[in-house]
């Protein structure tokens, strides 16, 4: 990026204005790219909790923070500068997800019940569709509810999941 910002300023100062805004627009491109990775790395996370969860039918401490921190993160995100669009909208998540179940799946396999599954186990034992609607419901909340009151609706939704009012009670 730094070559990028030298080329910009050469640019201007030649009067290739042309030149410059094409410049602009590839560290545009570049900035939307650096975003969406970061939202897909907190997908992959929040996938890998939920599909712990799908399968151990219980909801810990940690599962439930890593799950509200990465809705939390992407809703920080995903929201542009102008406050009133968002670099993904609600009817691409759905792809999004897709992209990451085989990597969280992959993943959770060294989790899921200690290790005791091999991916491909595990990819047997997983309903997809229930984990990915679960997690588009879940990022649905992210357009609804400000980051601030994200944490209590987040929580409340928690306790819908496999073993949720146990973990609401603490047990």
């Amino acid at each position: 990026m730094t070559q990028e910002l030298m080329d910009l300023r050469t640019s201007i100062l030649d009067g290739r204005y042309e030149d410059a805004l094409a410049i602009v627009d590839d560290l545009e491109g570049m900035s939307k790219q650096a975003i969406l990775r970061n939202i897909q790395s907190f997908l992959l996370r929040m996938l890998i909790h939920l599909i712990k969860n799908q399968v151990e039918q219980r909801l810990t401490n940690s599962w439930a923070a890593s799950i509200r921190g990465s809705l939390r993160d992407i809703a920080k995100l995903n929201l542009k500068d102008n406050k009133t669009s968002y670099y993904v909208k609600s009817a691409e998540w759905s792809s999004m997800l897709a992209e990451e179940f085989d990597e969280a799946i992959a993943t959770a396999s060294l989790e899921v019940m200690d290790g005791a599954y091999s991916p491909f186990q595990l990819a047997e034992l997983v309903d997809r569709e229930l984990v990915t609607n679960r997690a588009i419901a879940l990022l649905n909340l992210t357009y609804n509810h400000s980051v601030k009151d994200l944490t209590t609706v987040i929580n409340n939704e928690l306790t819908q999941l496999d073993g949720g009012e146990a973990w609401k009670s603490g047990r």
